[in-house]
C-alpha cells in the first residue's frame, strides 16, 4: 500500500496498487469520508489486509466508523472487510441484496449488521445522503455506484477506472494521453460486453450518470478526478463503439513447457 492522500473535503484515498503484466499498475482504492458518521468505500484487496486496516485506524476511530460501503463482492474491494466488521462494532456494512448473498459465500457476515440498497435507493445518515446507482460499466451484477451529497463525489466501483505507468495522486500525473489509453482498457477489460451493446441506450444511461453531476469521480481504479468530466463522460459513451479489449494469450507457450 502507499500513503494515504486527500481526494476532497472530508475524504481520504487509502491507495494501492495492482500490477497488471505488460501494462503497468491498476490503482486499488479504499475511500473514507469523515464526519459524525464515517463512512468507508470498499476495503481494498486481501494481500493488503493487515495494512489497510492498520491505515484505517490512522484516520478513524473503530468505534467512530458507521458504515462500511462495499460497491461490489470482488475481492478487491473486500480484502479488509471482516477485519474491519470484526474491529468496529458499531459499524454496519452497506451492499447491495447480490452482493450481500455472494459475499455470504466466503464470509460469515454479521447479524443485524447489513443493510442492503438497490439503484436507486437512498440512504439517510446523520450528516449526509448516500444515492445508490448503476455505473455504466461492471463486472459484477451487484455492483452500486455511490453518490454522496455532503461532497458531491461519485464512488463510481469499478467504472472510470484506468491502467497508468506507475503510481498516481493526480489523473494527469503521467499524462493525459497516457489516462485515457489506460482508460480505455480497464473499462473494456471489465465488460467486454459493451462491444455487443446499443451504443444509444448505452450513451443514455451515462448520461443519467453525468446528470447527478458529480463535483468528483472517484473510481476505485483511478486517481480521484475533480472537474473535466465532460471528457471523462465523453470517453465512457464512446465504449460500445470500440472492440472488446482482451488481454494477449500464451497458448503456443503453454503447449511449449507441456512438451517431453
Amino acid at each position: 500500500m502507499r500513503e494515504p492522500y486527500r481526494a476532497g473535503p472530508g475524504i481520504t484515498t487509502l491507495p494501492s496498487d495492482l500490477p497488471i503484466p505488460g501494462l503497468g499498475l491498476q490503482p486499488v482504492n479504499g475511500y473514507l469520508a469523515a464526519g459524525r458518521e464515517p463512512v468507508l468505500v470498499d476495503s481494498g484487496m486481501p494481500v493488503d489486509s493487515a495494512a489497510f486496516e492498520a491505515m484505517l485506524w490512522t484516520h478513524v476511530d473503530p468505534d467512530d466508523l458507521r458504515w462500511v460501503v462495499v460497491t461490489h463482492d470482488d475481492r478487491d474491494h473486500t480484502g479488509a472487510l471482516m477485519r474491519i466488521l470484526r474491529a468496529a462494532p458499531r459499524a454496519r456494512l452497506v451492499t447491495s441484496p447480490v452482493s450481500a448473498v455472494r459475499l455470504s459465500e466466503e464470509f460469515s457476515l454479521p447479524e443485524g449488521r447489513v443493510v442492503t440498497a438497490n439503484p436507486g435507493g437512498r440512504l439517510e445518515t446523520a450528516d449526509r445522503v448516500l444515492s445508490f446507482h448503476r455505473p455504466p460499466v461492471f463486472d459484477s451484477p451487484g455492483t452500486l455506484a455511490v453518490l454522496d451529497s455532503a461532497t458531491g463525489s461519485l464512488f463510481a466501483s469499478d467504472s472510470f477506472g484506468t491502467v497508468l505507468p506507475g503510481p498516481a495522486e493526480h489523473p494527469f500525473d503521467h499524462g493525459e494521453e497516457r489516462f485515457f489509453s489506460g482508460f480505455s482498457i480497464l473499462n473494456r477489460a471489465i465488460a467486454p460486453w459493451t462491444a455487443m451493446v446499443d451504443q444509444e441506450r448505452f450513451a443514455t444511461a451515462v448520461a443519467a450518470l453525468r446528470g447527478l453531476r458529480p463535483r468528483r469521480m472517484l473510481s476505485a481504479h483511478a486517481p480521484p478526478v475533480e472537474g473535466g468530466m465532460d471528457r471523462l463522460f465523453a470517453a465512457m459513451a464512446e465504449l460500445p463503439l470500440l472492440p472488446p479489449w482482451l488481454p494477449e494469450a500464451d497458448l503456443e507457450g503453454a503447449l511449449d513447457a507441456s512438451a517431453p
